[in-house]
């Protein structure tokens, strides 16, 4: 039998997260990074107990499982499953956002990846990997198939991917996933207006490069090693 007093923290801790992510979509959505209906936003919730789902529906929060990393891959790109299984691959993210902004999606037809250009995108948004599930909607491929395609795209660390055309941001805390969608989409902006010009994009330094990623692995390892705890992470402050 549960403990009543255990029952009543864990209300507590979902209502104040729920707030949280209710905030964290409209942010988003004022911005068009969550303007669908589809879009989704998701916390990871402390203790192993699941996570909080939130689309554009009329619905509030809903508190799901964790599945396995072998599943729900190959579902609907919106929907809770791709969250539950980007938990289940990434034990350093806290949040999730599956939606993105208009040039951010541009992104399909550049190649689906930004070069590191910027240093505050290598700090925080890390290496972004080749597209992932590229084409394979629901029933296109076997669940093994696209989970390999998930983890070939997790698998980097960085904290955005496009995954079968929509983009995924990532982040250790709720507050660090709005700002590395917003950052996102700016970098994406620079990116895909630059290719336009048909002139070449200057990247940054191997060094610099490497400094930064290493920064943002340690803040994922810290972040980690919380969530083993059955605690949140903390958020990252400063470069």
């Amino acid at each position: 039998m549960s403990d009543p007093a255990d029952t009543e923290a864990n209300d507590a801790v979902d209502a104040t997260l729920a707030a949280a992510l209710c905030a964290a979509r409209a942010r988003l959505a004022a911005q068009g990074l969550a303007g669908t209906v589809r879009a989704s936003v998701s916390l990871r919730l402390p203790g192993g107990q699941g996570l909080l789902f939130l689309d554009g529906s009329e619905r509030p929060p809903r508190r799901l499982a964790v599945a396995p990393a072998n599943t729900g891959a190959g579902a609907d790109p919106y929907a809770p499953a791709l969250h539950a299984a980007i938990y289940a691959r990434r034990a350093d993210v806290g949040a999730v956002l599956i939606g993105g902004g208009r040039f951010g999606r541009a992104l399909v037809g550049l190649g689906g990846a930004i070069p590191l250009a910027f240093d505050e995108q290598a700090r925080h948004l890390g290496r972004m990997p080749p597209p992932g599930l590229q084409g394979q909607g629901p029933g296109a491929a076997p669940h093994a198939a696209l989970d390999a395609a998930l983890a070939r795209a997790l698998a980097p660390g960085g904290n955005a991917a496009l995954l079968d055309g929509v983009v995924a941001c990532l982040g250790t805390t709720c507050q660090r996933m709005v700002f590395n969608a917003e950052l996102f989409e700016k970098c994406a902006t620079a990116y895909v207006l630059a290719c336009a010009t048909g002139g070449p994009v200057t990247t940054l330094p191997w060094w610099v490069c490497r400094i930064a990623t290493g920064r943002l692995a340690r803040d994922q390892r810290r972040a980690a090693g919380r969530f083993a705890q059955g605690l949140l992470a903390e958020d990252v402050r400063g470069y």
